[in-house]
């Protein structure tokens, strides 16, 4: 096998190769065992006919696509071995010559990685991240405690107040005539929550039990549905009951009753506890982020617009898994948000080309850096998926496929090479 590659454009090459016709025949041997039941020849039973009065009769045509198949995806990867070349999208292939005994020569124009031309990435100046935990904090989670145990408690006595939950029924209108989804039933609308149509929940503040109220609201002109966008409706509501939320007295019964600890003190000092520890994180995730930002902004990469397009295509597949999990599809999503999915893609562009930049450059300190895996990190990583799967290392080391260390040697090398950046980093306040 021989191949010629060439540049067609940046970030582009062509290769052209030529398999020799002795391993064509092989492909065309095996194209042959896949198809021969389908060939009917006189004086044969179906399937039984030799390959050469097959040929006779169909033309070798018949078997060049299996053996095509059979031969170029193997050539086609020891080429681009061959050549140290990094594809990043499926070839285009063009076969140029074909069958007869001749060697078989075929085209590959493909996306390579592209270069990466380091800026400066060692002692690089970033302002550091910090979040430090006040008493503040502390008592706004403590009310957030108190929030999650509290009752809801009728009241007859007063009209709706901010917070209140109101159960209301509502049917709205726009030019006298009601509308798909404007009716409900002893709705539960929390007032000051914004979830109905801006203006809606302030007009409730006043109303008694029992009582009617017209709400007149404009719907946005971002509003999901094409039918109300700008539209001006009336809504008529009745207010079935009210309820406050009445909250606890925080005090050691209290944290007894809801937590493992018996007093306040005590239960303070682990909420600051792990607000001080997702701080803490918090600092060290900002801090990468923009230190990995910076040395990303010093490179020179011309970035393929296929691998932005792949990682656009991740984001999406990202959050259609996520809304698997809540029961909705990505179209019922697009309808709801107004959307379509030309505009996400649009919207996840600019992250993703930064995104591709960033982990291209990183790629790159680590190979000028000489930075490598190395077998206890290795072990370190198998010991992490142990503890994640609750197995032992060894069923664990049993399950890892070839393809899996060679992962999980290059996400360690990645690890590394952010961790050598940021503590070469001048972190300024």
């Amino acid at each position: 096998m021989s191949t010629k590659v060439e540049q067609v454009e940046k970030n582009v090459v062509k290769l052209t190769i030529e398999v020799d016709a002795a391993a064509f025949e092989e492909g065309m041997n095996k194209s042959f065992k896949k198809n021969a039941n389908k060939f009917s020849v006189q004086g044969f039973r179906k399937g039984k006919a030799p390959r050469n009065i097959v040929e006779r009769v169909y033309g070798e045509y018949v078997l060049y696509d299996d053996a095509v198949n059979f031969v170029v995806p193997g050539a086609y990867d020891a080429a681009v071995a061959e050549n140290g070349i990094v594809p990043v999208d499926r070839p285009e292939i063009d076969v140029e010559q074909i069958g007869g005994g001749q060697n078989l020569i075929f085209t590959a124009v493909v996306t390579v990685k592209p270069e990466v031309k380091l800026g400066e990435y060692k002692g690089i100046k970033v302002k550091k991240a910090s979040y430090p935990v006040t008493d503040e904090d502390v008592e706004e989670e403590m009310k957030k405690t108190a929030e999650k145990n509290a009752r809801l408690v009728s009241v007859t006595e007063r009209p709706v107040k901010e917070q209140d939950t109101a159960y209301i029924d509502f049917e709205g209108f726009v030019d006298g005539v009601p509308f798909e989804g404007g009716k409900g039933e002893n709705y539960p609308l929390v007032i000051g929550s914004g979830s109905f149509i801006p203006g809606f929940e302030e007009q409730l503040i006043g109303a008694e039990i029992g009582q009617e109220t017209e709400v007149k609201v404009t719907f946005p002109e971002d509003y999901h549905s094409e039918d109300l966008k700008g539209k001006e409706a009336v809504f008529k509501c009745k207010v079935n009951e009210i309820k406050f939320k009445e909250l606890p007295v925080v005090d050691d019964d209290f944290i007894k009753d809801i937590s493992e600890f018996d007093t306040v003190d005590e239960y303070k000092a682990d909420i600051k506890d792990k607000l001080e520890k997702a701080a803490a994180e918090k600092e060290k995730n900002e801090n990468e982020n923009n230190v990995i930002e910076a040395v990303s902004a010093n490179a020179e990469i011309d970035v393929p617009k296929v691998m932005i397009d792949n990682q656009i295509d991740a984001h999406i597949r990202d959050l259609e898994q996520r809304l698997r999990y809540q029961g909705i599809t990505l179209e019922q999503y697009l309808s709801m948000m107004g959307s379509n999915l030309e505009e996400m893609r649009s919207r996840f562009a600019e992250n993703s080309e930064k995104q591709v930049r960033a982990q291209l450059t990183i790629e790159a300190i680590g190979k000028a850096e000489g930075i490598e895996s190395d077998e206890d990190s290795v072990n370190a990583k198998i010991e992490e998926l142990a503890k994640n799967y609750k197995k032992e290392p060894e069923e664990i080391k049993n399950m890892l496929k070839e393809e899996d260390y060679s992962y999980m040697n290059e996400q360690i090398i990645y690890e590394k090479t952010i961790k050598f950046i940021v503590d070469n980093a001048k972190f300024t306040k």
